[in-house]
C-alpha cells in the first residue's frame, strides 16, 4: 500500500490582486490627514472652557482633603504659559442661580475694563477660593483653602455668563 500524501495547493498574493487596492488605500490616507488636520484646527479655533466649566462645582464635589489642588489638576487650570493661577473660585451654587446674575438691575462697568458690563449677583454664593502657596508652573501648583459667602461679578453675552470678573465678600 502507498503513502497518501496530502499536498496542499499554496497560492500566492499577485500583483494584480494589489493593485487594484493601492487607489483604496492613498484614498484612506488622504481622509485620514483630512481628518487630523481639521480636528486640530478646530481645536486651534475653538472656544475656550466655559464660565461653568472653569468656575461651577455644584453640588459641591466630595473631596475631603486637598480640594483645590485636585480640582486644579481635574478642570486643568492654568495660566498663561502654563503658570501657576494666584487665585481659583469655584462657586457651588446652581447653574440657573448664576445665570440669573446676567439679568441683575446690579450692573457697572467692569474694573480694567473701558466699556464692558458686569453684573453682581443679588444674593451671596457659596464658594471656594483657592490660594496659591506654591509651586510656579502647572501642574506643581499647590493651593490654601477658604470657604467663603459672597457676591459675584460676571461678564454676559447673549446666552448667559461669560466670565467671572470677581467676587465680593
Amino acid at each position: 500500500m502507498l503513502p497518501v500524501r496530502a499536498t496542499a495547493k499554496t497560492t500566492g498574493v499577485r500583483a494584480e490582486d494589489v493593485k487594484g487596492l493601492l487607489p483604496l488605500m492613498i484614498l484612506m490616507v488622504v481622509i485620514f490627514l483630512l481628518l487630523l488636520f481639521w480636528e486640530n484646527e478646530l481645536n486651534e479655533k475653538g472656544e475656550g472652557p466655559t464660565m461653568e466649566q472653569l468656575h461651577v462645582d455644584y453640588p459641591q464635589s466630595d473631596i475631603p482633603i486637598r480640594y483645590c489642588n485636585h480640582m486644579v489638576l481635574q478642570r486643568v487650570i492654568r495660566g498663561p504659559d502654563n503658570t501657576c493661577k494666584k487665585e481659583h473660585v469655584f462657586i457651588h451654587e446652581r447653574p440657573r442661580n448664576i445665570n440669573k446674575v446676567c439679568t441683575s438691575s446690579k450692573k457697572r462697568i467692569c474694573q480694567n475694563h473701558s466699556s464692558i458690563l458686569c453684573y453682581q449677583s443679588m444674593t451671596k454664593f457659596k464658594m471656594t477660593v483657592c490660594g496659591l502657596i506654591g509651586g510656579t508652573r502647572y501642574p506643581a501648583c499647590r493651593y490654601s483653602v477658604s470657604s467663603i459667602k459672597g457676591f459675584i461679578m460676571v461678564t454676559c453675552d447673549d446666552m448667559g455668563p461669560v466670565s467671572l470678573q470677581r467676587y465680593v465678600e
